[in-house]
């Protein structure tokens, strides 16, 4: 069944004019079709067309689905944005199906990519969110300064650094027992970590992460962490 995406379906009943044109123009649904509608905030419905327009498809929510993707535990990785956009964009896509909650772009001392574009990272969040049936959508925040975002923390989270320096590193599934089930994991950029960051973020409460004896590219460090987290909670 075709699954669409409009955070405000409950009060409007309508289509997002994208979704609209989609259902519409693009898969040709008429009145009495069935669809699926998520909000992006764990509302999953059932649901049927009752007039196709183009712009406004408007719908009759007929029933409310079990959320099966709810998770014991809420995940925000804060990543340095690759120079290959595509990579990154990768990462977005990945991480949303397996599951997270919270994406931070970094800009940090190593960074080669400085800037990136909030409404296409939307859309992949969405599509990815759609492809893999979940009805969280992940919170996108802007593009923060290293500096700002560990001073910011928040020390009651179970903060880590995932670096490649020859220091003293814990696994996850070692750090996650201690540190409580609200997670906050930094992945460097192509280039890592200068070790000041590293030493600043210990210094705010991180703790050193290793993601295993590879040396991963930024886009699989992050998945391979969000992976992690999620096996650790099966």
């Amino acid at each position: 069944m075709h699954l669409f995406f409009t955070p405000d379906i409950l009060t409007t009943k309508i289509l997002s004019p994208q979704e609209s044109h989609h259902a519409v123009k693009v898969l040709r649904l008429r009145e009495g079709a069935p669809i699926q509608v998520v909000d992006g905030n764990g509302g999953f419905f059932e649901a049927k067309i009752v007039f196709a327009n183009a712009n406004a498809c408007g719908v009759d929510i007929t029933g409310t689905l079990k959320d099966q993707q709810k998770r014991p535990y809420r995940l925000h990785m804060a990543v340095a944005p690759t120079k290959n956009i595509d990579r990154f964009e990768w990462f977005l896509e990945k991480a949303t199906e397996i599951g997270i909650d919270e994406i931070t772009p970094l800009l940090c001392e190593h960074s080669e990519r400085k800037i990136i574009k909030p409404d296409r990272i939307e859309r992949i969040l969405v599509s990815a969110m759609k492809q893999s049936l979940k009805s969280y959508l992940p919170k996108q925040n802007e593009m923060r300064s290293f500096q700002e975002f560990i001073s910011q923390a928040n020390p009651s989270e179970n903060l880590m650094v995932a670096h490649c320096y020859d220091t003293e590193r814990e696994i996850i599934k070692t750090l996650i027992p201690a540190g409580g089930n609200t997670i906050t994991i930094l992945i460097g950029p192509e280039g890592d970590f200068s070790p000041e960051e590293v030493e600043q973020a210990i210094k705010s409460g991180f703790s050193p992460l290793s993601l295993g004896n590879s040396r991963l590219r930024t886009e699989t460090a992050a998945v391979v962490a969000c992976h992690s987290v999620y096996e650790y909670f099966l």
